[in-house]
């Protein structure tokens, strides 16, 4: 047996997530100390305002007054479009849990009796009816978790935005402690969250299955189901709506209007910043926080099919939920010394400290992961793998999850290496706009292409060791691993957004140059971390989706995947081609509702009198009504996709060719994911090393207006839609698919296959 007693888990599971929670809460009081109000009568907000200083008080209030409106008219477009987004999705949840219930249901033609066990045999295991009514109750419960996260952290983001751009002031270092303490509430909030519903969750169907582990974790896979299902929408409605608004703004404002990015005469400027917290920062939370509930509960089944079920040793079964509860107590402490113990005081440390976050994490990580191995682990036991029993000893899985911990960051700094205007492929890319537009699109796409090559390698290689040591199990702790830092991940991730809106705050108040440049530095490095979340989300995407695949391979009953196998081959080559087929929807998407958005930008500059001189108000409502109503019709043709594609080829074309469907898809999509994400960050960053002319060479470049930086605004707007919308939504693609492939599974094994049956 391991270390640890059932009662000692049973209470050190909720505690980490309630301190994740505790701590969240704390990180948000400090930031609401920071005041924003238009009024002159409250003492304590004069004072604050007088010690702040630069502007002379009467202007300051003004200023402050002008943030606090900007913020509101931010916060209620981000709160209206997701809530109209939420309608849609309450219909769609319940559209799609009926269909869960039904195929699952009819599994054993909706009989209550006991039967079999699939895999403990000589057992007796609740019936299939159970496992429809408890994977549709998991698939509710983590939809509504995935909803809640991505709206917890647009509300934060809402919140902190003005509240950056008036620390600006005072300097660069509060500013950054602002927007980081934010990010950290969105990161840790979702991590804990995550944690208490999925542990909650199995205690509550414990009430029901007993010692039926088997049935009970099988069910429990909805709860990946109904959080990755979520995330698809949110993240494919949310980035057609960010970049329609932000193509739109810049075509017109910046080449035709020669206006600054976030200059308040632009009538799509609302639109834009509602946007990047409703893409960016709704959709990240709800994607993240799928991986993470994938991964966990891919772990989770094949565990209960080992023997670590069959023996009911809780203390192992509950080795991934300890991974994650130690992960939030790394967390905190790593937070600790971005806001606490080591002070931003110049421009050059913010990037440097955001990546000692990922590095500080990671590190304490793989200490906090011994201890819990060595803790919770028997010293040797046999995981499934494929119908043989592997022993595996309980380093082996230390070391799996470690593999997944540092490919994670080895994949982190590939992606801010590539994508940073720090280093030299963005400086290429940035030169190569002297000549136009053309050369930079052909700079840009070859770094995208280039910038795979290393993440690749270290996913393969995490693939290799942790396959190599525990079997499908070491795969799911090596997906767990990556993501055991995931609040940390998810601050300095959600840190760009903010930033990003602060910047566009500042420019809207009218604030003073100093400030604006102090709110790009912030952005700037917050473009890069963006980037490394995105690879993040897109590195754990590729291992959670194997880990789901291998599961889905067990519990189908599939004894070897060959590829030989004409049935398994034309899985393949179609699955490799849906995330071709899914970028072109977003992409296309993007492009008209951006089209729409453009036409109704110079409607407003031709026909408001006094616009362009400032002296009339655009009218922004109008614009974020465009961006609304694009991306929700929009959304449905994608997401249907990638839902309908699994239960076809399940239903019509059977196991084998489903199987083959998940790895094309799976080997497809995370490079195009990859290449998409980093080619979109290059070319905006590219674009900010001019504007920012720090270095003789950028100052070449420029000025803003200069030809060089119109090809590289150009080459901005044609990533737009790749690095926010096609990029991102395709790691919840090739999880969604294994995902719903598993849950579904023993449908598909009973019932599917009727063309090939009959072939």
């Amino acid at each position: 047996m391991g270390g640890l007693s059932e009662g000692l888990i049973q209470v050190l599971i909720p505690a980490a997530a309630l301190l994740g929670i505790g701590f969240a809460f704390l990180q948000w009081v400090l930031v609401s100390r920071v005041k924003v109000s238009g009024y002159a009568d409250d003492e304590s907000q004069e004072n604050n305002l007088i010690e702040s200083g630069h502007e002379e008080g009467f202007e300051d209030f003004e200023v402050v007054a002008k943030c606090a409106e900007i913020q509101k008219a931010i916060s209620v477009g981000a709160t209206s479009f997701l809530f109209t987004q939420y309608k849609y999705l309450v219909v769609f949840m319940g559209a799609f849990g009926a269909v869960i219930f039904l195929f699952l249901g009819s599994v054993k033609s909706f009989s209550t009796k006991s039967e079999p066990c699939t895999y403990n045999k000589g057992q007796m295991c609740k019936p299939a009816l159970a496992n429809a009514i408890f994977s549709t109750i998991a698939f509710f419960l983590g939809a509504l978790t995935s909803v809640l996260s991505g709206f917890l952290g647009m509300k934060i983001a809402t919140y902190a935005n003005a509240r950056t751009s008036l620390e600006a002031r005072k300097g660069i270092g509060k500013a950054f402690t602002i927007a980081f303490r934010s990010g950290a509430v969105m990161g840790f909030l979702l991590a804990a969250n995550g944690l208490l519903v999925l542990y909650a969750s199995i205690n509550l169907f414990k009430l029901y299955y007993g010692d039926d582990w088997e049935g009970l974790y099988e069910s429990i896979t909805g709860y990946g189901l109904g959080g990755s299902s979520m995330a698809l929408f949110g993240r494919v409605g949310g980035g057609i709506y960010t970049k329609a608004a932000d193509v739109g703004a810049d075509l017109v404002g910046k080449i035709e209007k020669n206006i600054p990015e976030d200059d308040p005469r632009n009538p799509a400027v609302i639109a834009d910043n509602v946007g990047d917290n409703v893409g960016d920062i709704a959709g990240m939370g709800s994607d993240l926080f799928g991986s993470y509930a994938e991964s966990t509960c891919a772990a989770l089944f094949v565990a209960s099919i080992s023997s670590f079920g069959f023996t009911h040793n809780y203390a192992a079964m509950s080795y991934p939920l300890l991974i994650s509860s130690m992960g939030i107590v790394i967390c905190l402490i790593t937070t600790l010394f971005a806001t606490d113990l080591v002070e931003v005081k110049k421009v050059s440390e913010i990037e440097p400290s955001l990546k000692r976050q990922l590095l500080i994490s990671t590190v304490l990580m793989t200490a906090g992961a011994a201890l819990v191995s060595f803790v919770a682990l028997p010293s040797k036991f046999t995981l499934y793998d494929f119908g043989n029993d592997k022993v595996v000893k309980n380093w082996h899985l230390f070391f799996c999850v470690v593999t997944g911990l540092w490919a994670g960051l080895v994949i982190g700094y590939t992606t801010e290496y590539y994508t940073s205007n720090a280093y030299s492929p963005v400086q290429d890319v940035a030169d190569s706009c002297r000549t136009g537009a053309a050369t930079n699109v052909i700079f840009g796409l070859a770094l995208g292409y280039k910038s795979v090559i290393v993440p690749i390698f270290s996913i393969a290689l995490s693939i290799y060791v942790s396959f190599r040591l525990a079997a499908m199990y070491g795969i799911a702790m090596a997906a767990l691993g990556m993501l055991s830092t995931i609040a940390t991940g998810l601050a300095i991730d959600a840190y760009g957004p903010i930033s990003d809106n602060a910047g566009g705050i500042a420019e809207m108040a009218g604030m003073s140059h100093e400030v604006r440049e102090r709110t790009d530095a912030l952005d700037a490095a917050g473009n890069t971390t963006a980037a490394i979340g995105k690879g993040f989300a897109i590195g754990s995407a590729a291992l959670v989706s194997l880990a789901l695949f291998g599961a889905f391979v067990s519990r189908a009953g599939i004894e070897t995947v060959n590829v030989m196998n004409p049935k398994v081959f034309i899985g393949l080559i179609v699955g490799a081609m849906l995330p071709y087929w899914f970028s072109a929807m977003t992409m296309k998407s993007v492009g008209s509702a951006a089209l729409k958005m453009v036409e109704e930008v110079r409607r407003q500059f031709n026909s408001i009198p006094g616009l362009m001189e400032g002296r009339t108000k655009p009218d922004y409502a109008n614009c974020v009504k465009i961006s609304t109503d694009a991306s929700l019709r929009e959304m449905i043709p994608p997401g249907a996709l990638v839902l309908v594609t699994p239960l076809i080829a399940g239903t019509f074309f059977g196991v084998e060719t489903l199987a083959g469907l998940l790895a094309g898809s799976l080997v497809s999509g995370v490079q195009v994911a990859i290449s998409a994400s980093n080619t979109g960050g290059a070319w905006d960053n590219a674009k900010k090393y001019i504007e920012a002319g720090a270095s003789e060479h950028a100052k070449a470049l420029g000025p803003k207006g200069s030809e060089a930086h119109k090809a590289a605004v150009i080459g901005d707007t044609v990533g737009d839609p790749l690095k926010d919308t096609s990029g991102p939504s395709l790691n919840i693609l090739i999880k969604l698919m294994a995902v719903e492939a598993l849950v579904f599974a023993p449908f598909f094994a009973a019932h599917g296959g009727l063309i090939f049956k009959h072939i």
